[in-house]
């Protein structure tokens, strides 16, 4: 979709739009990010200079750097982290929709705004209207939004993690785990940036 289809997409609701999505469920190591946006005036300009808004995944590193500025500047926007403490206490699932209420709890004050959730869950205990969207990062300009702050923050995030731990490399694998990335916790074991619970079934076959 181009960026007016998605811009487009969330005008269609007929009020105003928040979207959330997360980063970092998978990975191995450091914290889950998430953010909601919500774009409170939506221009041709803006809409031009958002020229390349899509699911963070479907972008190089390059190119998400390239817009974050402009999403920060011209949104109500919120970032939130929930460190590896609370994900291995909640379990991941529970962490991501954490982190994604904390996030939203900042921005929406009123039930004139629907907030749109990435994936196939709502928010626990949220007091607004909500919305889930599968695969709604590239559907929803809010949720693409979103999924770009969560991206580009948790990737710098794991860039001043990796200069704290530089032998797990985790500036080029962002905590995954890369056979780069198991070799270097049997070699090093463990630091505490790691979630032990994603790690168990590999422990168990040693």
């Amino acid at each position: 979709m181009t960026s007016q289809e998605l811009f487009d997409f969330d005008k269609n609701f007929g009020k105003k739009i928040a979207g959330t999505d997360e980063a970092g469920r998978g990975p191995a190591a450091g914290g889950v990010f998430a953010a909601a946006v919500c774009f409170e005036e939506v221009t041709d300009g803006l809409i031009k200079d958002l020229a390349i808004l899509n699911d963070s995944k479907k972008l190089s590193s390059k190119k998400r750097e390239s817009i974050y500025d402009v999403i920060k500047n011209n949104t109500l926007n919120k970032i939130v982290c929930v460190e590896v403490e609370e994900i291995e206490k909640i379990n991941i699932l529970n962490a991501s929709l954490k982190a994604m209420k904390l996030a939203c709890d900042e921005i929406v004050k009123n039930s004139d705004v629907l907030v749109l959730v990435d994936g196939n869950k709502l928010i626990k205990d949220f007091a607004y209207p909500q919305k889930f969207l599968i695969k709604g990062d590239s559907k929803s300009a809010s949720i693409a939004a979103a999924s770009i702050l969560a991206k580009v923050s948790r990737d710098r995030y794991m860039q001043r993690l990796h200069e704290e731990f530089p032998m797990y490399n985790w500036a080029k694998n962002a905590g995954y785990l890369t056979r780069e990335h198991i070799e270097a916790i049997d070699k090093h074991g463990l630091c505490k940036y790691h979630r032990p619970s994603f790690l168990r079934k590999h422990f168990e076959k040693c």
